[in-house]
């Protein structure tokens, strides 16, 4: 009878302890949001000819999709400027009042 208290004990305490590991481990694994990056981070990885704009053909990811709308001047090239006046990713943009 002991014995059976003893291995149900055991068994409960063992199932507890993996029950928290396995819930701090998952909770330590969520990656926390990124901040989107700056200009000056975002030249700095895809301005590769150094030309101080960047081309269609050197961005990628989000910009890329959204190219035509940032070059505003429609020269074929997203200057600093253009990108700083650019509408932020995942802002909403229905904000407009209709008063």
């Amino acid at each position: 009878m002991k014995q059976n208290i003893m291995r149900t004990t055991i068994i409960c305490a063992l199932m507890a302890f993996f029950g928290i590991v396995t819930v701090n481990a998952q909770s330590n694994n969520r990656q926390r949001p990124q901040k989107p990056p700056t200009v000056d981070e975002i030249f700095s990885q895809m301005d590769v000819d150094e030309d101080g704009k960047l081309s269609e053909k050197e961005v990628r990811g989000p910009l890329k999709n959204e190219f035509k709308k940032i070059d505003s001047d429609e020269d074929g090239f997203i200057s600093r400027e253009e990108l700083e006046k650019a509408p932020k990713p995942g802002k909403n943009r229905s904000n407009k009042r209709n008063d």
